[in-house]
């Protein structure tokens, strides 16, 4: 068991734990758009941010990338954090202004009206719906496509996927709703992928539900 201590509270830890999993065991709760416990960490979203001091040296780190050590302090909601959080908020509601779920985070960070120019996506990036298909699914129907500003979510030539399973698990985590199941059938934004599958569903659902106890 290794101890570390998170805002000011000692707290007992497994090695190969990250950070992000240790606080939330023992009800600290850290916002991220981009993790769960099913899947691999991915660091996409960034919002998991906290300060830690490691030999003498305090510096900010992704929390659900960041392993645990012996002796580790870490600071989950000092000023410091606050700033570096509204300022990753900043960049998510300059790029979907027009979400929801994005709006009423930013709403409770204080953030209001970004700095930036503003776009009109519905897809943060997050990587929760490729880790999904790729891990859990293991359909390898959507993936990551081109680089920089262009960069999305899609299926090949963003056609109808004949790899796709139709369970839904893509939609189920979407954080944005970009990614939803209208009327029997899931859609990336008002791209048809597949039919909802309900055996396959309830057995991702299943898989995803389990890893959340």
């Amino acid at each position: 068991m290794i101890t570390l201590t998170i805002d000011g509270r000692r707290v007992g830890a497994f090695e190969g734990e990250t950070v992000l999993e240790a606080a939330r065991r023992v009800g600290i709760e850290i916002p991220t758009l981009c993790y769960h416990p099913a899947l691999s960490p991915y660091g996409a979203c960034r919002l998991c941010v906290v300060e830690v001091e490691q030999r003498g040296r305090r510096r900010l780190v992704v929390s659900c990338l960041f392993p645990v050590e012996e002796g580790l302090t870490v600071w989950t909601d000092n000023e410091r954090v606050r700033k570096a959080r509204r300022g990753v908020m900043e960049l998510l509601l300059a790029r979907c202004p027009n979400v929801p779920a994005i709006r009423e985070l930013a709403a409770k960070m204080g953030v209001q009206e970004p700095r930036f120019p503003l776009e009109d996506e519905g897809c943060i990036l997050c990587g929760l719906c490729v880790r999904c298909c790729e891990e859990i699914s293991q359909a390898h129907a959507i993936s990551f496509v081109s680089r920089g500003p262009k960069r999305m979510v899609a299926t090949p030539f963003e056609e109808p996927s004949e790899v796709c399973i139709g369970c839904g698990g893509c939609a189920y985590l979407c954080p944005t709703g970009f990614i939803r199941i209208e009327n029997g059938f899931i859609k990336i934004g008002d791209r048809v992928i597949r039919e909802l599958s309900p055996e396959d569903s309830r057995r991702v659902k299943d898989a995803l539900g389990a890893a959340e106890k």
